[in-house]
């Protein structure tokens, strides 16, 4: 574990470790939000990773898209409170609406509902 300074004055803690013959490198973190004690808690964690023959960063890779994959769920959720209150998410972004809002959307939508398309006219 060493701490990485670059030119401009940042600071990285970085661990360096050798997994299946190979030399890698792992983040763990920006000094001083990490401090050295949880530094060291990071290198010690993936130590034992690297104890059960894992590697450190295919694991961490596939956290992060186990976490992206969650938050980029293409399925909309709706729900409706008890107010009348519509709530619906889509991914990451969500959107609340007030019981009024709620009525003047279900107004629209009824009203877009009716309107039909007109045909198209080729010449």
């Amino acid at each position: 574990m060493f701490l990485l300074v670059m030119p401009d004055g940042a600071r990285y803690w970085r661990l360096k470790y050798r997994f299946a013959g190979k030399e890698k490198a792992l983040s763990l973190g920006v000094y001083p939000e990490v401090s050295i004690p949880e530094a060291r808690l990071l290198r010690e964690e993936l130590r034992a990773l690297l104890a059960d023959g894992i590697d450190p960063g295919a694991a961490r890779r596939a956290e992060r898209a186990a976490m992206l994959a969650r938050q980029q769920d293409p399925a909309p959720r709706f729900r409706l409170d008890s107010d009348g209150a519509l709530a619906f998410r889509f991914g990451i972004r969500s959107v609340v609406l007030t019981p009024a809002e709620t009525v003047e959307l279900r107004a629209f939508l009824d009203a877009t509902r009716s309107v039909q398309p007109k045909a198209a006219v080729c010449p």
